[in-house]
C-alpha cells in the first residue's frame, strides 16, 4: 500500500479510518510519506528537518497499538508536519536562523504533546522566513521554499513551508502559526484550507518569536473537516499560557454540515487597504463570485459599505515591539548574532529598539477601535468575507530584501491580528493558473460557525480534485 499514489492526497480522516479498520497500516503511511518527501522536497524545499527516525518508531508503536485493538485517538497514526518555530521534543528547532541552527528542544510545545496524545506524529518540521517576520519563506538557514503550482513563485509566508507541502501531497496535516496572515496567506497562495483560531484559542506555550496580541497557532489542510478535527484536539487552555483562553472550546466537528442558510453574511473587497496594495481585479472577481454564491445556499450577503483606516503603522509598532522582547534582546544587542540575522529580521528589530512607550499605547489604542467596530459588524452579520490576498503568488524574484510585508499580500489579513478573531482561507479557484483564497473572519470564539461556512463553500465547489494539475506533484 505504500505504493498507492493516492494516499497522498487523501484525507487525513479517512487515512485515519483506514487505519481503525486494519485497511492499512500507520508504517505504511509513514514509508509512502517520507519516500514522497523524499521524492520531491529537493525541489520544493518545504521542510528544514525531517523526523524520519522518530516518525518511524512512533508508527510502529501506532501499528502494535492497532493491532492490540487499543482505544485509538482521533489522529490515531497520522503524520502532522509542524512549523520550525513550535518546540518538538528531541528534534530540531531552528526558527529558521543560523542562530539557532543546533538547537533540539528537551520538552514540546503544547500543541504538539497534544497531537501525540491524540495519536499522531510529528513528521518534520517546515521551512519559515527567519523568526517567522516576512510574508516569504526563505532564511540564511535553509533557503528559499518554492510554490509547488509554479517554483519560480513564492508558496508566502511565514507558513509557506506547511502549505507547500500540504500543496504537494506530503502529508494531510500541518500546524502553523500566524501574526499577521501567516497561516492563511501561504494557505490561499499553495491552494490549501487553514483556518487561524481566535487569540488565545491554541495555547503558546512552546512557540518562540510570537507577539504578545496578534499571533496564534493554528490548523492548515486540503480538507475543512481535517482542520475541524486538528482544532479539535490543539484548542483548549494550558496552565502554562497566561494568555491561552479560558472559554472552554467548542465542539468543532459536531455542525460542520449545518450549511449557511439564514447567515447574514458580509463581502467587503477593500476592508483594509494598505499603502502600496495594487488588488489584482481578476482575483477580486473570482474571489466575488465564490462569496456570493453562498446566496445560493440560503445566506444573505450584503456588500459591507464601511471601510476601515490603514492600520499598517499601529501593527508594526506592535508587532515589532513585542518581537523586541521575545528575540531582541537576544539577537540584536549582540554585534556578532546580528550580522546573522537576515535583512529583513535585522530592519525589523532595528525599528523595534526606536519604539516609544508613547508610540507603543498610542498603537493600542487604535487596537481598541478597532476592536469595538469589529464588534459592531458583528451585531449586523454572523462573518465577514473578503478575498485573503489581492494577488496571485508573486515571483520568488520579487521578494523584498527587507520588507516586513508584501503589498497586496497583508492587508486583508493582518487586521484580523490586530483584534483577535478567527478566520480562514478557503481555496476558490485559479487565476492564471494560480490558486487564490477567499477570508472568512468570524467573531471572538465563533470558530465553528467559520468552518461551517467553509465546509459549505468547499461543498459548492470541491478543491480537491484541482492538485492534480499541480506540476510538482
Amino acid at each position: 500500500m505504500a505504493g498507492d499514489d493516492g494516499l497522498s492526497y487523501e484525507p487525513g480522516w479517512r487515512i485515519a479510518d483506514r487505519i481503525a479498520r486494519k485497511d492499512i497500516s500507520p508504517v505504511e503511511v509513514a514509508r509512502h510519506f517520507l519516500d514522497r518527501i523524499a521524492r520531491l522536497d529537493p525541489q520544493i524545499n518545504a521542510f528544514i528537518t525531517l523526523a524520519g527516525d522518530q516518525y518511524l518508531a512512533q508508527a510502529a508503536e501506532a501499528e502494535r497499538a492497532v493491532m492490540r485493538d487499543d482505544r485509538l485517538g482521533p489522529l490515531h497514526g497520522l503524520p502532522v508536519s509542524v512549523k520550525d518555530q513550535i518546540s518538538t521534543r528531541g528534534i530540531r528547532t531552528t526558527g529558521g536562523s543560523l542562530l539557532l541552527r543546533d538547537n533540539v528542544p528537551a520538552e514540546d510545545a503544547a500543541c504538539v504533546e497534544r497531537v501525540k496524545a491524540a495519536g499522531g506524529a510529528v513528521i518534520g518540521k517546515t521551512n519559515l522566513p527567519e523568526f517567522a517576520m516576512s510574508a516569504h519563506t526563505t532564511n540564511r538557514l535553509a533557503g528559499p521554499t518554492r510554490n509547488p503550482w509554479a517554483p519560480g513563485r513564492s508558496p508566502g509566508g511565514s507558513s509557506g513551508g506547511a502549505a507547500a507541502a500540504l500543496a504537494a501531497g506530503m502529508g494531510p496535516l500541518a500546524i502553523g502559526s500566524d501574526g499577521g496572515g501567516s497561516l492563511r496567506i501561504p494557505a490561499a497562495l499553495c491552494g490549501v484550507f487553514t483556518l487561524l483560531p481566535g487569540t488565545g484559542r491554541v495555547p503558546r506555550h512552546g512557540s518562540f518569536g510570537e507577539t504578545l496580541f496578534a499571533t496564534g497557532l493554528g490548523p492548515m489542510t486540503r480538507d475543512v473537516r481535517d482542520a475541524a478535527a486538528l482544532l479539535q484536539v490543539i484548542a483548549g487552555a494550558d496552565p502554562r499560557d497566561g494568555a491561552s483562553s479560558a472559554t472552554p472550546p467548542g465542539d468543532y466537528l459536531a455542525g460542520l454540515d449545518a450549511g449557511v442558510k439564514g447567515l447574514r453574511l458580509a463581502w467587503c473587497p477593500d476592508l483594509c487597504r494598505e499603502e502600496g496594495d495594487r488588488p489584482d481585479p481578476a482575483v477580486i472577481a473570482a474571489v466575488a463570485a465564490r462569496a456570493r454564491a453562498l446566496a445560493q445556499e440560503g445566506a444573505v450577503v450584503e456588500e459591507l459599505g464601511d471601510r476601515l483606516d490603514d492600520i499598517s503603522d499601529a501593527f508594526w509598532v506592535i508587532t515589532n515591539g513585542d518581537r523586541a522582547s521575545s528575540v531582541g534582546q537576544d539577537y540584536y544587542l549582540d554585534p556578532a548574532r546580528r550580522a546573522l540575522l537576515t535583512p529583513t529580521v535585522r530592519e525589523r528589530l532595528k525599528h523595534a529598539m526606536t519604539i516609544t512607550a508613547g508610540e507603543y499605547t498610542h498603537a493600542l489604542r487604535m487596537r481598541y477601535r478597532f476592536i469595538a467596530a469589529f464588534r459592531q459588524y458583528f451585531e449586523r452579520y454572523d462573518a465577514i468575507l473578503t478575498p485573503t490576498a489581492a494577488m496571485v503568488a508573486p515571483p520568488v524574484g520579487d521578494v523584498p530584501s527587507a520588507a516586513p510585508s508584501h503589498p497586496g499580500l497583508t492587508a486583508f489579513t493582518k487586521v484580523v491580528n490586530f483584534v483577535g478573531c478567527p478566520a480562514a482561507s478557503v481555496p476558490c479557484g485559479l487565476v492564471d493558473g494560480l490558486p487564490v483564497g477567499l477570508q472568512i473572519i468570524g467573531a471572538r470564539d465563533h470558530e465553528a460557525l467559520v468552518l461551517r461556512i467553509a465546509r459549505t463553500l468547499e461543498g459548492i465547489a470541491p478543491w480537491a480534485d484541482s492538485y492534480r494539475a499541480i506540476p510538482l506533484a
